[in-house]
């Protein structure tokens, strides 16, 4: 079957396209950036990449006529444009105007679950967006989704991070709101299971796992799981803007994500029945399960993808080759070298350098900057890294963003996601005499910019040769000076 996967990069999409190709489909990927997309890991002669920005309607020509199914997997809810919805419309006609000029049978679009009549306006614009692919050229079918829970999903992360965080929670009282959750195997399942499944097209379907609970329940039932005892208290007078803050604080969520997911959760969102479960012969996988299961996967180092992997910075959305020459002129630079003994010791060290391995020197010194660009409404350093040990281009860290992370090349490239009076990057290269060179190097935007840099130069000091010489350092433990 010839497929067409758009979305390609985030969180379903990629765990979609890998039950795709073991079922032997040929796929066509469209991406907007192609830097950003490893296609290495996936060594199937099935797949082809296609880069598209749906935004730019002439871009979507590229994508092939000989199609059979096509699955709409775009969203800009993470975005920081406050206008998203209005995004989500232009990428949907856009789609939609392609689709009907080729030989598509079938666009399956996961959405949200609507049945409530005040609907938020993330939930509203997936609505908009089900009207708009609509078409009498093919069959649509809409799978309707609440809380997904699976390793590396934005569901599943935030509740960790209140959980694993907040012995006491004094929350606000959209906790009380009812919810279906579902895990992502069962989402994946739905979504192969409808291709070309005549029963399903031109019709909407609810879909979630056999437990419905107030989001209260959900944190009390993942702490059980977890062997953690936790007390929350609803305080019904907290203000919309207050919820937005408390879950911008204690998670990785950033503010405009936080202010999206807080208006959505206040909307119930329980399934309609359907005989969708039953014509699919899928066995629904109950919340507990579906959080053992994500533990499985974060204890073997096997997440394949998560929400992270979306752009937190509308600069970045240019694409990341605009990002891998560094600038040279009207730049700041801090560069530092040292000879390495064994370059494959270091390297692997530059590979596994932020999370939970730290930075090699004064972690306490990142962690505060981290907590100053979340006062701020930046990313912060919570958000960590997917693997302890390996990174492509596109993978979020701390609060940097990989641009370029080449092995063969011996380079690592890093841009900053933090909130910054300018750009900055980070870059590690070991030449062929094992000599690494450590540059950062920030692109000051007015006297602000420069002000920043120059204030900031005593901690460089510290920090970047610190963190230069424990990555040279072989035969040792990381050394921190923390």
């Amino acid at each position: 079957m010839k497929i067409l996967l758009t979305g390609a990069t985030g969180y379903i999409a990629k765990r979609l396209l890998s039950v795709l190709l073991e079922n032997d489909h040929q796929v066509a990927c469209c991406v907007r950036d192609i830097n950003r997309f490893d296609t290495g890991r996936f060594h199937s002669a099935n797949l082809t990449v296609v880069e598209a920005d749906f935004l730019i309607a002439g871009e979507l020509i590229r994508i092939p006529e000989e199609i059979d199914v096509a699955f709409y997997l775009i969203h800009s809810m993470s975005s920081s444009h406050d206008s998203f919805d209005e995004l989500e419309a232009i990428a949907a006609t856009n789609f939609k105007n392609r689709l009907e000029q080729t030989q598509v049978k079938q666009v399956i679009y996961l959405s949200g679950i609507v049945n409530e009549t005040n609907l938020s306006k993330h939930l509203s614009s997936r609505k908009n967006v089900e009207d708009i692919l609509a078409s009498s050229h093919y069959s649509l079918t809409t799978l309707r989704a609440g809380i997904i829970v699976g390793s590396g999903s934005a569901s599943f992360e935030i509740i960790r991070d209140l959980v694993e965080k907040l012995p006491f929670m004094i929350a606000p009282r959209w906790l009380n709101t009812r919810c279906q959750p579902i895990a992502i195997r069962n989402v994946i399942q739905y979504l192969s299971g409808v291709m070309l499944k005549t029963e399903t097209f031109n019709q909407s379907f609810d879909i979630g796992g056999p437990d419905v609970y107030t989001y209260k329940e959900m944190l009390l039932r993942f702490a059980q799981i977890r062997g953690l005892r936790r007390w929350i208290f609803i305080l019904p007078v907290m203000t919309p803007r207050l919820s937005y803050y408390w879950l911008y604080f204690v998670t990785t969520v950033s503010y405009s994500l936080a202010k999206h997911l807080v208006n959505s959760m206040k909307v119930e969102v329980v399934c309609k029945d359907n005989l969708l479960e039953t014509m699919l012969g899928i066995s629904p996988i109950s919340y507990d399960k579906a959080i053992e299961l994500a533990f499985d996967k974060i204890e073997q180092h096997r997440v394949m993808s998560s929400w992270m992997d979306a752009l937190s910075s509308n600069t970045l959305a240019q694409g990341l080759s605009k990002f891998i020459e560094v600038p040279e002129f009207g730049c700041y630079k801090d560069i530092r070298k040292r000879k390495v003994t064994d370059s494959a010791i270091a390297l692997d060290k530059i590979w596994s350098i932020g999370g939970e391995n730290g930075w090699y020197y004064a972690d306490l010194l990142w962690n505060v900057r981290g907590f100053l660009d979340r006062l701020v409404g930046g990313v912060g350093i919570r958000r960590g890294r997917k693997s302890p040990g390996e990174v492509v281009a596109g993978d979020a860290l701390d609060f940097w963003r990989v641009i370029l992370a080449d092995k063969s090349e011996k380079r690592l490239l890093l841009y900053a996601e933090m909130k910054l009076p300018g750009e900055a990057w980070l870059e590690f290269k070991i030449d062929k005499d094992n000599v690494l060179t450590q540059t950062a190097t920030f692109r000051p935007m007015g006297i602000w910019g420069r002000v920043y840099w120059y204030a900031a130069l005593p901690f460089h000091a510290l920090i970047f040769t610190g963190m230069i010489r424990n990555i040279s350092y072989i035969n040792g433990s990381k050394q921190r000076g923390n």
